[in-house]
Formats: C-alpha cells, sequence, structure tokens
C-alpha cells in the first residue's frame, strides 16, 4: 500500500495539537499557531503547526510584501514508516494559502539538521546568528522575545528587568540554529521571494542526528471519520 492510500493530511483546530506539543514535542511550549494539520491513518498520528515568528526583524526583512509564517512544530508517532514525515511536510505546504514564505528551523542543541527540510526542498541559509535570550526564573516556558516585550517602550529596558524582577531575570546563550526557508508561490513571486532573501544560499548541513524521546502517546487521537 502507497502512503497516500495509507495516510491522510487535513487541518485540525490548534486545541487538538496541544497535548502533542506540550508532552511529546521536546520544546514542550506552545507557539503561536496560525494553521494545523494532522497525518491520519484511521486516528491522528502527527501533528504540524505553522505561526507568526517572533522576529519583527526577520519578517521585515523580506519588505513586508509577503506574508511570513514559521513551520513552529513536528511531531509524529514512532516508526511511521519510510518517508511518511517529508510526506506529511509536503502535503501541509500545498494546504498553505499563496502566496506565503516560510521559515523553519533545527535545533543544534537537539543535535539536528534539517534532513526532512531537505527532503522537501527547503532552501538552506545557515545557521542563526550568536544570540542571548531575557530569561526569568519560573517563566522559562516562555520564548524570550516575549519576555523582552514585557519592557518595551522603557528608556533603559535591562535596567527595568532588573529592578522588576530581581535576581530572577538573567541571560542565557541562545543555540543556534540551521535556518531554512520555502517559498509559495506563481513563478514569478517565488522569483521575488529569492531576491528579497537577506541570506546567501548555502549548501545543506549534514551530521548525525539525535532522536529525542518522543514516546509519549497522547490521548487526543481523533477519529478520520
Amino acid at each position: 500500500m502507497s502512503i497516500k492510500d495509507k495516510y491522510t493530511v487535513r487541518s485540525i483546530e490548534s486545541n487538538e495539537v496541544k497535548e502533542w506539543i506540550l508532552y511529546k514535542h521536546y520544546a514542550k511550549r506552545m507557539p503561536p499557531i496560525e494553521y494545523s494539520f494532522g497525518l491520519f491513518n484511521n486516528i491522528l498520528r502527527g501533528i504540524i503547526t505553522y505561526g507568526t515568528p517572533p522576529s519583527s526583524n526577520l519578517r521585515e526583512s523580506f519588505g513586508n510584501k509577503f506574508k511570513m509564517i514559521e513551520l513552529n512544530r513536528l511531531c509524529v508517532n514512532e516508526e511511521l514508516g519510510k518517508n511518511v514525515l517529508s510526506y506529511f511536510v509536503s502535503l501541509s505546504l500545498k494546504l498553505l494559502p499563496s502566496p506565503l514564505i516560510i521559515v523553519s528551523y533545527a535545533d543544534t542543541a537537539q543535535n539536528h539538521h534539517g534532513y526532512i527540510y531537505q527532503a522537501t526542498n527547503f532552501i538552506y541559509t545557515g545557521l542563526s546568528a550568536k544570540r542571548t535570550d531575557w530569561k526569568i526564573k519560573g517563566m522559562e516556558s516562555l520564548h524570550g522575545a516575549t519576555i523582552a516585550d514585557m519592557s518595551r517602550g522603557k528608556e533603559n529596558r535591562a535596567k527595568y528587568m532588573r529592578a522588576k524582577y530581581g535576581s530572577d531575570f538573567y541571560l542565557e546563550d541562545r543555540s543556534r540554529k540551521h535556518r531554512y526557508f520555502y517559498f509559495i508561490g506563481n513563478k514569478k513571486q517565488k522569483a521575488e521571494m529569492l531576491k528579497l532573501l537577506p541570506y546567501s544560499i548555502e549548501s545543506y548541513p549534514k551530521g548525525d542526528n539525535q532522536r529525542y524521546n518522543a514516546n509519549y502517546q497522547p490521548s487526543v487521537n481523533l477519529n478520520l471519520f
């Protein structure tokens, strides 16, 4: 039986991916979600979500002419079979609106290289820059950009955060990530997106991936029918 005969991909509600993201995905936190899709083989076998990238600078780097979203979570059950993951990503991309710029990252801290993006013809643009994230003890689930937004409009933002949170406010080195792009649109639109790309295109990175423990079995196993 072929993959397309065995598996189906369709849109699902964002609340239906919550357990997968919080307990099965290694990041263990909810990202902003605008589109979410499920991989089905009678029941839900995997999820993929897309949402607004946290970096406003990245979004603005394309001149705001084209909408940009981030492929921010991809999580599936183990042992689905060869090429199922790339099939899932490819079909989810076809279900997104056009024109659209997609960015996604593979975390070097997890020893990931982005092989799934390579298999689905994403453009590779190297590693993200070295950065530190603002953190607050007890709020580690919040993205660094969310923490930084707490001081938006203040003259000395770091001073404001230290005065408000004291020693609970600290800096943490952010792991560098392999950065990938994918363009959705007609031939002319894709050519313009490529022209606006603010990074050089590089050869795909290689290396041994490290698999994280994804044995958790979500209770949300939606029936296809």
